[in-house]
């Protein structure tokens, strides 16, 4: 029998499951408590069906585990694909979840996991309305003047239906699938408990690593709780309304209705259009493809660089034409990103276009966690051919903004280094927009405009009147130090020749010789100087201050630049006759 692989006992495991299930019984508040009686009459049967299932579910989930021979060989990214697939619509969901999450799982698992497809049975309208009329409190006829029983998509946590509202608004209100957050929370505490048993291998070049499936869990926990919750979808709509969108000519998104959204139920404003791949309608319609590209762009760019807070999943469906504009839909899945982690990605980005080997590896290893196996020189060697690859590049328009990202990705992971959950869901909302925009008009250049805004940036954030007051105060303290040189070399001396030579020994004749010394540093220093100031008047020269010259220079920033080249030709004139 191979290392690896292990026997168990199988009906030992199935009565540890058991037990389990029993005290998740206790640990988990039934929420049919918090049903009116017309929906706990229309969920009966489900009702007694969930409470069969649990009895055997521990079991039931053993027996799945052992058919993939997950003791023996661990979960590889196929098998945890089939797995989820046999366990039901419930973990095909939490699959689907993860599988936008590289942060939590490596790169091969996510890509195997996207082949998850959802093929789940759209819930009873009665019920949907039920559980509306349950949250609400009120018939669903005193709620809107119109519902349409056919739901517009349905899914394994909840299902959309529109209405309009006595006032005439049109809506949508999604509603949750009754007795979900319940089978999920039990599933979930199954599930942990199940995980120190199994192993889920990440190959690598320098051979199988093992991954940490309890923290794994627990982190998709975290995020199918918050799914869970409606109103937290509801939060990040009205705070990307109110923060994300500059000009609702150009591009928008719903308005939520507070009076009815709640955990379980969600109603927002009702876009009613097409998706933004429908090119050919726009057209139809006269509209500009390239004004809208140019509005999702700038947008996109704008919410992430300018706010912080951008939308995680832009993928076709999730952006929608609707009287002649874009909207965005569906915040569930919204990203976060600080400014230290924004300026670190800027880094590497400007550094890739100056070939600049030194600001890539800065800026990884300043945006992620290096480990003891994080070798900088080997980083460094990697790090100048993946720029030399960049600079192949004809123009800005011959770079594939998704080979550089997975090329970054890549570098770091090679090189033992995690990268933060934020720049990975950065990484991949950018390939999702560049794959829209490619097809909505291939003209426009994604990775030029991330670009132009990123040297905006640093060109806002540069303050030429602090760079210099720093650059004097560094010279000056240079300076300081630097003229101790003699006399510090003279004390070392002499002390070396007491303490090693044992002989009260004291230098003469030295003097002309040191002041020589001193004579060479102190003209290095002045060259130093002249140069550091050539270089200041240089970049004074760009900034709008009077007086001018004839040709526009500032008057400051050109007698600064002579008396520079002036200090330095006396200098080094002085150094060499010395």
């Amino acid at each position: 029998m191979p290392d690896n692989e292990k026997t168990f006992d199988k009906e030992k495991l199935e009565n540890e499951l058991n037990k389990i299930q029993a005290e998740t019984e206790k640990e988990i508040s039934k929420s049919e408590n918090e049903f009116s009686e017309k929906l706990r009459r229309l969920l009966e049967g489900d009702i007694v069906e969930k409470n069969k299932k649990e009895k055997t579910r521990g079991a039931e989930m053993l027996t799945i585990f052992a058919a993939h021979n997950f003791y023996a060989n661990g979960l590889t990214p196929v098998e945890m694909r089939t797995t989820l697939e046999d366990l039901g619509p419930t973990y095909v969901k939490i699959g689907q979840i993860i599988s936008s999450r590289p942060d939590m799982l490596p790169e091969n698992y996510c890509k195997e996991l996207e082949k998850l497809r959802q093929n789940v049975k759209p819930l009873d309208p009665e019920i949907a309305k039920a559980v509306i009329e349950n949250e609400i409190g009120k018939p669903i006829d005193e709620i809107f003047s119109e519902f349409n029983d056919k739901p517009l998509g349905s899914a394994s946590i909840g299902q959309a239906h529109s209405a309009v509202m006595k006032d005439g608004t049109k809506v949508v209100v999604k509603v949750q699938r009754p007795l979900i957050e319940e089978m999920m929370n039990k599933d979930f505490v199954l599930l942990k408990k199940l995980a120190g048993l199994v192993n889920v291998v990440s190959d690598e070049d320098e051979g199988d690593q093992m991954i940490d499936l309890v923290s794994v869990i627990e982190e998709l926990e975290k995020v199918s709780n918050e799914e869970l919750d409606f109103r937290i979808e509801a939060e990040n709509t009205k705070f990307f309304k109110e923060n994300c969108i500059e000009d609702e000519e150009k591009i928008s998104c719903p308005t939520v209705i507070d009076e009815l959204t709640t955990k379980r139920i969600f109603t927002m404003t009702f876009v009613d259009g097409y998706t933004v791949s429908h090119t050919e309608k726009m057209q139809e319609e006269g509209l500009d493809v390239l004004n809208i590209g140019h509005a999702i762009t700038e947008n996109f760019i704008h919410q992430v660089f300018d706010v912080g807070t951008f939308h995680a999943d832009p993928h076709q469906g999730n952006i929608m034409i609707s009287n002649g504009k874009p909207y965005w839909i569906d915040f569930g899945m919204v990203g976060r990103i600080t400014e230290k982690d924004i300026d670190c990605f800027q880094k590497i980005v400007i550094s890739l276009l100056a070939a600049d080997t030194e600001g890539v590896v800065d800026g990884i290893l300043q945006m992620g966690a290096s480990s003891p196996k994080t070798n900088r020189d080997k980083l460094i060697e990697d790090a100048d051919l993946f720029i030399s690859k960049i600079a192949n590049a004809k123009s800005i328009n011959d770079i594939d903004i998704s080979d550089l990202f997975n090329e970054i990705t890549d570098l770091a992971s090679k090189h033992h280094i995690s990268l933060p959950g934020e720049y990975t869901m950065l990484a991949r909302a950018i390939i999702a927009i560049e794959g829209v925009i490619e097809q909505l008009c291939p003209e426009l250049n994604l990775f030029e405009l991330l670009s132009d805004k990123m040297k905006e940036r640093m060109k806002n954030a540069f303050d030429i009147k602090q760079t210099l007051l720093d650059i004097g105060k560094d010279l000056y303290n240079s300076g300081k130090k630097t003229s101790k040189i003699p006399v510090l070399l003279a004390d070392t001396l002499t002390s070396m020749s007491k303490g090693k030579l044992k002989m009260n020994f004291e230098l003469s004749g030295t003097e002309e010789p040191m002041d020589r010394l001193a004579k060479y540093v102190q003209y290095i220093v002045l060259i130093v100087v002249a140069c550091v100031l050539f270089l200041g008047c240089c970049l004074l020269s760009m900034v709008d201050i009077q007086p001018k010259t004839q040709n526009g220079m500032p008057l400051i920033a050109l007698i600064g630049i002579v008396f520079s080249i002036a200090l330095a030709i006396f200098s080094i004139g002085k150094l060499f006759r010395k």
